[in-house]
């Protein structure tokens, strides 16, 4: 996980304020590294921080090359694979290399931004980058196809183009860049705009493929569909590009470089609402990592005054709290226990992270400052709930059953962001097919899954990067998408499937999500299988934290 700025100015070097460092140096506590360069009148400059978490050294960015003059990388991603080969060392300087090499190599008729086109076609993984071709006086930058990782543009008062990976949201202007393309400013064409005080508005190339185009579709029979169940071809299809998506992920990651505590370290830690995404996700995690390897469990709970307050008969002697009452602390305690049974070699640790109401309001501007410019309630109370099990500092039990505090150090955690907007787990998605069949429900599990970008990851990676913790997501696996977007809606979930001859043991699992619910099963975890969705701002309570009328969609006040 890195941060990234980046500015173009005909007047000056624009660099980032202090807080605005702090912020980006939060996410990059590895390194830092400021570059500036000037050609004829204008000025170009970056700051960029790292997060090591590949490769068996610090790779100081922006990336930079004797071999390539002048020409730059700053690279908030992780590219696991280049083509067909896995990257096993650091990826940021394998992009910029071939990146690089693909733009000295072409044709004289062939243009830049073709070649940035074919070079992110080739790369397998989350991004957002800045990259400059000194040859071309371009500065290319975008997000991966999914918008998994955060890229924001502004331009301020005196027509200077600013990009970064987190705002100083006292600057206003400040825009998401859209996940369609690769984005071009030709810093020529720059100059000549503000010569005439005209915006110079940036170029977009289409990605030439993404994941989540749908290639296929499947007619729905006449009829109700077959079941799923836990020995379809399609639940068998899932569990094996699950492994595969995790195996990327979770294999080979670094310790801590700076480890404090006397607890042995893991490196991974799982957003853990107890809920059947993120439990699926441990419980194959268990089968990947070594078996010596801890993974702990975040489990976030708020005390929310509008909802939590202690009855009037109860006995003061009794201990009542209003963490252990939220929805996600009941569910993550209880599969907490069943991937105890489930897996009884692998140390789990259950983090009860409790989050009292004055330190909510202590943190709230934070939390609203790290999300902009996404401004509503609804998003206030989703990045709450992320920037405090991010942060990893709660309660475990003691070997002696007492309670401490304990942080956790992995610096790597898997979310199961994904997995309701490929597979049918929102109320929409019963609601769309109920009124259109499955012809509906597909428009509605289609139109989630483009708007995932735009809606939850650029917010979601500010908010969980502040921790110097790097956010990873499984089920956003570039095959995995592939796959689930061209499959018959009817092998993703279970909405209209036939009841003639149920299968006992499964018969009772919900249509939502139901091919998961069906992978959950088939590993011993039968309880997960049937939890019930619940959005993470109701599971934890922070949904509404204020008293008053105010609706998810009405903007932060």
């Amino acid at each position: 996980m890195c941060g990234i700025f980046c500015s173009v100015s005909a007047i000056e070097h624009v660099v980032p304020s202090e807080r605005h460092r702090e912020l980006l140096k939060r996410r990059g506590p590895d390194s830092s590294k400021e570059l500036k360069q000037r050609s004829e009148n204008l000025y170009l400059s970056c700051f960029s921080t790292v997060l090591a978490l590949r490769g068996d050294h610090t790779v100081i960015q922006p990336v930079e090359h004797t071999d390539h003059p002048n020409a730059f990388l700053c690279w908030n991603g992780e590219a696991w694979r280049h083509g067909a080969s896995a990257i096993a060392g650091n990826d940021s300087e394998v992009v910029f290399t071939s990146i690089s090499s693909m733009l000295r190599q072409a044709e004289l008729d062939t243009s830049p931004g073709r070649v940035m086109q074919n070079a992110l076609n080739l790369i397998t993984g989350p991004y957002a980058f800045a990259y400059f071709h000194p040859e071309s006086y371009t500065l290319f930058f975008g997000r991966d196809p999914l918008g998994r990782r955060s890229l924001m543009h502004r331009a301020d008062e005196h027509g200077n183009f600013i990009l970064s990976t987190i705002s100083d949201s006292t600057e206003s202007g400040w825009q998401e860049v859209e996940a369609d393309g690769v984005y071009s400013l030709n810093l020529k064409s720059f100059h000549e705009s503000i010569q005439r005080k005209e915006p110079c508005i940036p170029t977009c190339l289409p990605y030439l493929s993404s994941p989540n185009s749908v290639i296929s579709t499947s007619t729905a029979p006449e009829s109700s569909v077959p079941r799923l169940t836990t020995s379809s071809p399609a639940v068998s299809r899932i569990e094996s590009l699950l492994r595969d998506s995790l195996k990327l992920r979770i294999s080979n990651i670094p310790g801590h470089p700076h480890s404090k505590s006397p607890r042995l370290p893991a490196s991974l830690a799982v957003l853990f609402s107890g809920g059947l995404d993120c439990t699926l996700l441990a419980r194959l995690s268990n089968d990947i990592l070594e078996p010596t390897q801890p993974i702990d469990l975040l489990n976030v709970a708020f005390e929310n005054p509008r909802v939590h307050r202690r009855p009037a008969d109860a006995d003061l002697n009794e201990t009542w709290s209003p963490y252990e009452l939220c929805p996600d602390r009941v569910t993550g305690r209880a599969s907490f226990a069943e991937l105890q049974l489930a897996c009884p070699g692998r140390l789990w640790r259950f983090i009860a992270i409790n989050v009292p109401y004055h330190e909510f309001s202590a943190h709230r501007s934070e939390v609203i400052s790290l999300i902009h410019p996404h401004n509503t309630e609804m998003d206030l109370s989703i990045a709450s709930a992320l920037y405090f099990a991010s942060r990893g500092q709660g309660m475990i039990s003691s070997n002696e059953g007492e309670s401490c505090l304990f942080t956790s150090e992995a610096r790597v955690l898997l979310s199961g962001l994904g997995a309701d907007e490929l597979f049918g787990g929102y109320t929409r998605h019963d609601t769309a097919f109920r009124r259109q069949g499955f012809s509906g429900l597909l428009d509605e599990l289609n139109l989630d899954v483009d708007r995932l970008g735009k809606r939850n990851l650029g917010r979601d990676d500010r908010v969980l990067s502040n921790w110097a913790r790097e956010t990873r997501f499984p089920f956003l696996d570039e095959d995995l998408v592939q796959w689930a977007v061209n499959a018959p809606v009817w092998d993703r979930c279970g909405f209209g499937e036939s009841k003639e001859g149920e299968e006992r043991e499964t018969s009772s699992l919900e249509p939502a999500k139901k091919i998961l619910r069906c992978l959950a099963w088939k590993l011993g975890m039968k309880n997960v299988a049937a939890e019930k969705k619940r959005a993470i701002q109701f599971g934890a309570r922070t949904a509404k934290m204020e008293v008053g009328r105010s609706k998810g969609t009405h903007a932060i006040s």
